[in-house]
């Protein structure tokens, strides 16, 4: 940890964790806002999803973006890792595989932004019993 050493220092170190506590206070209604869930097993850990799970929280900051991001366990995509699920308010989630941080931006950009579909999608191939 740095040393504070004047006011601005202080300030400076206010607003990094008020934008923090902002992502956990998002969590208290995740519906209304972007929602991001990191695949944080061990298999995602060694693949980057550590630093996957850093690019979308300082690219979301950098853009005013209000979302939630999380990390979960295993999502069952191992060949796919470092995987990311992706729920826009009133939205199916969407999974995304093989994510970078080139692809944090495409996903930001396009698919958060714009609500455009882009490459990298891993589809869903299974239904519920009561679907």
């Amino acid at each position: 940890m740095t040393k504070i050493k004047s006011m601005a220092d202080l300030r400076k170190l206010k607003d990094e964790v008020q934008s923090k506590i902002k992502l956990r206070e998002n969590s208290d209604n995740p519906e209304q806002v972007v929602q991001i869930k990191v695949g944080m097993a061990t298999c995602g850990i060694a693949s980057g999803a550590k630093n996957t799970m850093n690019y979308f929280i300082e690219e979301l900051e950098q853009e005013a973006i209000d979302a939630v991001v999380t990390q979960t366990g295993c999502m069952g995509f191992c060949y796919a890792e470092p995987t990311v699920e992706v729920t826009l308010p009133n939205k199916e989630a969407v999974v995304f595989g093989n994510v970078g941080k080139e692809k944090v931006r495409e996903i930001i950009n396009v698919y958060i932004k714009r609500g455009e579909l882009i490459d990298g999608i891993i589809p869903v191939n299974f239904r519920t019993i009561d679907e």
